[in-house]
């Protein structure tokens, strides 16, 4: 379905991954997209903006990266970050990330209406299992390079992020761009499910490959 969607071009279908440190957004993209040909796929991942990027709307950086007709994109956080983030971290006033939820709807509607196809997943990690998962990145040598101080804030401001996440969810799940809550202990669970609703969004696209002009069928090779 992924070539016959390349080949198409008249949809794009995008994906955004959304979930607490350690929620496994890394080990989704690597193993529900394993077979994706990377030639129709493409993975923008949104960190800490830079200074130019906040002398823009905070929608900008995220529209730049929306992919093109025919192709697969992969948001590793998101836009949905500016209600998150910013708002636990009070890096913004209330009146500011509160404005952002019918900000953000008015700009997924118009993608939906440009022919992007929206589906958004909050892997949702217990806190059990993300202690262990934290541990693990502490213990294991070829994992130390993911784990942060900051991770550690994040974790202790569980209660505020359960809080961001919840209005977010609530206020963003909508018919063009609906939210999928995923229960992310289980990494195979994780993975089956995200990958069964982009399956479902891929056949309810109806993907047809173009019909080639006849002229071109019509000549010979010799």
């Amino acid at each position: 379905m992924q070539r016959v969607l390349y080949a198409d071009a008249r949809r794009a279908l995008l994906i955004v991954l959304q979930g607490r440190d350690a929620a496994g957004k890394d080990g989704t993209i690597q193993h529900v997209f394993s077979a994706v040909n990377p030639q129709g796929c493409n993975v923008a991942g949104f960190k800490q903006p830079t200074e130019h990027e906040l002398r823009h709307d905070f929608l900008w950086r995220v529209h730049a990266q929306v992919p093109e007709r025919g192709m697969i994109g992969i948001f590793n956080r998101s836009h949905y970050e500016d209600v998150l983030v910013a708002r636990v971290d009070r890096l913004v006033a209330r009146a500011t990330w509160a404005a952002r939820f019918a900000e953000i709807n008015r700009f997924e509607r118009m993608l939906f209406l440009n022919g992007v196809v929206i589906l958004k997943f909050f892997l949702h990690v217990s806190r059990d299992e993300q202690k262990r998962r934290l541990i693990d990145r502490l213990t294991d040598r070829t994992k130390n390079w993911k784990f942060r101080a900051g991770d550690l804030d994040d974790r202790a401001k569980w209660a505020a992020y359960t809080a961001a996440y919840r209005d977010a969810l609530r206020k963003c799940s909508t018919s063009w761009a609906p939210w999928f809550v995923v229960p992310a202990d289980d990494k195979k669970v994780r993975n089956w499910l995200v990958g069964h609703q982009i399956v479902r969004a891929l056949e309810g696209m109806k993907l047809r490959y173009p019909k080639a002009d006849p002229s071109v069928l019509s000549l010979k090779i010799r």
